[in-house]
């Protein structure tokens, strides 16, 4: 079993395959201190880490405060004595913020609940076990349930926290985070995941210095700027050697992220919500249950933190017909058409693209209500049969006689200022009485908070999906949150409206997937405005970026497989000049950069250039052979374009080691032509493989220590792939 509790030394110690994680009750109180976690060790009783003074609190309590500052905590808590960020805080009715929390009672147990309302990894008796830590605070009558499980077979524990209010007062939570951290510092380096609108999910590595360093989004979704993520590493860590502590929350919404060095330096991790402008309102006999935290443990650098990443999210948290199966090859008509569309030009892109071997036509904005911008008719889900003649039916049908699939686009969480359905409930918007709320791509939010208004736009899109063949819904949301308020929430409980928003969220999602298991959902925010864990768990698919420009991708998709399974990643080839900067790129190099995501077409595939055209059917046969393998592989980072500017590389090889794919992308082409060498991963020492392309073979060895020549290729922006394959 991967937990176990000594009771003579009052520890628990959980076990990964590589790692082990520690946790000891102290002193009479029953603090509950951090004692390790890292590298696997056998020791059960490693107490000794915690620096615990001679005299404990209960025998010299003229030194509290110190000791409560200074211990190694498992769940902090405010306002008696910890001055580090701490995870608890209230407010009583009386004003009042302090709160402690004391071991009070445990239970292991196999398997892994679920958490109510929201998104969490999963797993059965045999894959995981589960340690609840019931703790208390005697004084609030408060109690604290710490949830960590441990992955049998993978180098992860998930960790949350559930509060319950035992007392007959109601109990204001300002703040519950889910997992708190604490380590000493071996001059620490931080890896977080920051970025904007078409440029997310940026890698900035820097060292973590005295004081606090903290990642947040104060916008109502994960944001395009941040990531809830972040990684603590040591200063010498790259891709394959040295520590690594990942911290994911899976959440979609306001969160924070933060690495601190204490005045002894000491480092203390947090991440949960966002606590400003957060409160909840805890009735008597009520619980608040937080997001589940991921925490990943790697001794083998950045890239074994990635794979468990990958294979937890992979195996533990997506779900549904698409979890273990190949996606259908799309086209999507945005950057084709924008607005300007009807059936006749929606079926002649069909008849092509089923002529190249596509196999799914999307939808995209513009089929519904007054929509012939962005200007008007979001909320009103009818279908605007003057653009599409004879109605959805009858499109969707002939597209399915062409042997394609169809799906179709929604912004369920929006409103235009200009439609029937604003017109009719205009409080069913997001606001502050009063204030002219701000507009955002000339759109409000609505409040999905509210069941009725969940209610009644679900019922809208049920009449959609339910009326015709529909097999794929991309779910937008293109704007942040602002004007904080809800009709329906009263003055002490406003502060709810966050995350309630993102509970309505999940609900809407939830009813869907369970009305049409059949769907495939690929969820978007104005391209990769909301990629994270939370969103994985409803749709196996997430749209990357609005940057479609192949180079400009490769960056973006390298922060993104940082944690995020290949197949998570929406990736398409697109019409150039981009759409994005303008960018001219050989249609093969596209191709590439887009095999390493879901792959699909983002074009007007009936303009395009006749060699390009060409090239579709190639392409498709590329994805075919390769996409069990980049959907199932292990990923390993072999040279980052962020970081040399010149080129890019990675490697998936297959669980068995028996096959890889190497992608090599050169940016700018070397003036002196000389061959440039790369060093393949994860192939195994003694095996010998075939390099497709020649037909030569080498063993792993020399594949991996000696090298590859690739040819320097005369212009920039050229790829190529190096299948490599064990000879039998």
């Amino acid at each position: 079993m991967g937990i176990q509790y000594n009771e003579k030394s009052r520890v628990f110690k959980l076990d990964t395959p590589k790692s082990s994680y520690m946790i000891g009750i102290v002193d009479e109180e029953n603090f509950i201190g951090h004692i390790y976690f890292g590298k696997k060790i056998a020791d059960s009783d490693m107490r000794y880490l915690m620096r615990l003074p001679e005299q404990l609190p209960s025998e010299r309590p003229r030194d509290r405060v110190s000791f409560l500052d200074t211990i190694p905590m498992e769940y902090s808590t405010h306002g008696v004595g910890d001055f580090r960020e701490t995870c608890l805080r209230v407010r009583t009715n009386s004003g009042h913020s302090a709160c402690s929390l004391s071991y009070v009672s445990h239970v292991i147990y196999k398997g892994k609940p679920t958490l109510p309302g929201l998104p969490s990894t999963f797993g059965k008796e045999e894959d995981c076990t589960t340690l609840e830590l019931i703790c208390e605070d005697a004084v609030l009558k408060l109690r604290a349930v710490l949830v960590y499980t441990v992955f049998e077979h993978l180098d992860a524990i998930t960790r949350s926290v559930k509060v319950i209010n035992d007392s007959e007062d109601t109990i204001y939570l300002t703040k519950v985070l889910s997992a708190c951290l604490d380590l000493d510092n071996k001059d620490y380096d931080l890896i977080t995941l920051y970025g904007l609108w078409s440029k997310e999910r940026m890698i900035n590595r820097r060292r973590i210095t005295d004081g606090k360093q903290r990642i947040s989004s104060l916008r109502g979704v994960s944001s395009h700027q941040e990531q809830p993520f972040m990684a603590i590493m040591e200063h010498d860590a790259n891709e394959d050697r040295g520590e690594v502590y990942g911290m994911n929350l899976v959440y979609s919404g306001n969160f924070m992220a933060q690495a601190e060095i204490t005045q002894l330096t000491q480092l203390r991790a947090v991440i949960g919500i966002n606590p400003e402008d957060f409160t909840w309102k805890l009735e008597s006999s009520c619980e608040f249950v937080a997001p589940e935290a991921v925490l990943v443990y790697s001794a083998e650098g950045i890239g074994e933190m990635t794979r468990t990443y990958h294979d937890l999210y992979r195996n533990h948290l997506i779900r549904g017909e698409y979890k273990d199966k190949k996606r259908p090859i799309l086209i999507n008509n945005w950057e084709a058409t924008y607005f300007n569309f009807n059936t006749d030009k929606l079926l002649d892109i069909a008849k092509e693209a089923a002529r190249l071997g596509i196999e799914m036509l999307v939808m995209d904005d513009g089929w519904f209500g007054k929509r012939e911008d962005d200007n008007s008719g979001l909320g009103d889900w009818f279908v605007n049969e003057s653009k599409l003649k004879g109605g959805l039916s009858y499109l969707v049908n002939e597209v399915n006689k062409l042997g394609l699939k169809f799906g179709i686009w929604f912004e369920p969480e929006m409103v235009s200022p200009d439609s029937d359905l604003y017109r009719e409930h205009p409080d069913w918007a997001i606001h502050v009485p009063g204030r002219t709320g701000a507009l955002g791509r000339n759109q409000l939010v609505l409040d999905i908070s509210r069941k009725e208004v969940r209610d009644e736009i679900y019922s809208r899109m049920y009449q959609i999906l339910s009326g015709s063949n529909i097999e794929y819904v991309k779910w937008d949301m293109n704007r942040s949150l602002t004007d904080i308020g809800s009709v329906s929430l009263d003055a002490d409980t406003q502060g709810e409206l966050y995350h309630r928003f993102v509970l309505g969220l999940y609900d809407l999602q939830d009813r869907m997937i369970t009305d049409f298991p059949h769907i495939l959902l690929e969820n978007c925010s104005s391209g990769g405005g909301r990629f994270d864990p939370g969103m994985l768990y409803y749709s196996p698919q997430i749209w990357t970026s609005d940057n479609t420009d192949a180079i400009d991708r490769l960056k973006i998709q390298e922060g993104t497989m940082m944690i995020y399974p290949l197949s998570a990643m929406g990736a398409h080839v697109a019409v150039c000049p981009s759409h994005s900067n303008g960018r001219i790129t050989p249609f093969e190099t596209r191709g590439y950069v887009a095999l390493a995501g879901t792959f699909g077409y983002e074009l007007d595939v009936t303009r395009l250039p006749e060699e390009e055209r060409n090239l579709i059917p190639e392409q498709v046969a590329m994805y075919h052979k390769y996409n069990d393998l980049v959907r199932t592989g292990d990923y390993y980072r072999i040279a980052s374009y962020q970081n040399n500017q010149e080129y890019d590389c990675y490697e998936v090889v297959s669980k068995d080691k028996k096959e890889a794919l190497v992608t090599f992308i050169q940016v700018q082409c070397r003036p002196n032509y000389r061959a440039r060498r790369i060093y393949a991963k994860g192939l195994l020492d003694d095996c010998l493989y075939r390099l497709e392309e020649t037909g030569e073979v080498y063993s792993g060895g020399a594949l991996m220590y000696a090298g590859i020549n690739i040819d320097n290729m005369w212009g920039d922006y050229l790829g190529k792939l190096l299948h490599i394959m064990a000879v039998k």
